[in-house]
């Protein structure tokens, strides 16, 4: 996993990075301008649980979801706790009341500029710099290796698809655009993400098509068609085929 830096964030987000930022894409930890500042133990599972949203948190059910063994008086004083050890960390990107938890105004976090590249990507709303091939989204693929949280895995698994489609749109868009190096190699990352996924496949073929690498294209169908037989006992959908401009799908079902 790669560290994003200010620059490869600013790619992503429209506007100037200035403040700190909360990294959760191979986190988390905190910088400002090329300082790292790490967070404390006791203190990650809160600052993500109220990075990956958009809104204000109530206190309750923070304190709730991440300490649920146990009463509320036990469960708030771990809260409190969470937020004493970031004080004392000097990372100061939260704001605390008695009801509520957000981050600070100023604070950015990779993984909102990150999904909001994707939504200006499949919303065909892309800017230049959008366009560029980038190592961070293998990191968006799998948010917070190693967390097992209900609301981890939920959000792992809603960032996981929207990538997904954004690589495979972003694929589609370089293909049309006449850069079929960029195109294959966002269809591929989106293709290793998950391989039995038939769109990515897809979006593969059609850069392999567009480009003129007929053979390349056959042998990425190959590979898949033995891919699903093996472990979903199905064939590809007729629309791959299509793909590959064979005029007998019935033979060629067979002789590919």
């Amino acid at each position: 996993m790669g560290t994003h830096t200010v620059d490869q964030l600013r790619r992503y987000h429209v506007g100037y990075v200035d403040g700190p930022v909360v990294h959760l894409l191979d986190g988390p930890y905190v910088t400002l301008g090329t300082r790292r500042q790490e967070v404390p133990e006791g203190s990650k599972q809160l600052l993500a649980f109220v990075a990956v949203r958009r809104r204000r948190v109530e206190r309750r059910h923070a304190a709730g979801t991440l300490w649920p063994f146990g009463d509320e008086a036990r469960a708030a004083g771990n809260l409190r706790s969470a937020l004493w050890r970031l004080r004392r960390a000097g990372i100061d990107v939260m704001v605390a009341d008695k009801c509520s938890l957000a981050l600070n105004a100023d604070v950015l976090v990779d993984l909102h500029v990150i999904d909001q590249w994707a939504t200006r990507i499949i919303e065909e709303a892309a800017i230049e710099s959008d366009l560029a091939i980038s190592a961070s989204w293998g990191d968006a693929l799998d948010l917070l290796p190693g967390w097992y949280d209900d609301w981890v895995l939920m959000e792992r698994e809603r960032v996981r698809q929207r990538m997904l489609h954004a690589l495979e749109t972003l694929s589609r868009t370089l293909t049309r655009a006449g850069r079929f190096a960029d195109a294959i190699e966002a269809a591929i990352l989106a293709v290793r993400a998950e391989p039995l996924r038939e769109s990515a496949q897809r979006a593969l073929i059609e850069a392999h098509v567009a480009e003129g690498n007929l053979g390349e294209a056959r042998r990425s169908y190959r590979t898949y068609r033995e891919l699903v037989r093996r472990e979903l006992g199905v064939e590809p959908s007729s629309d791959m085929l299509m793909l590959l401009r064979v005029p007998d799908v019935s033979r060629s079902a067979s002789s590919y």
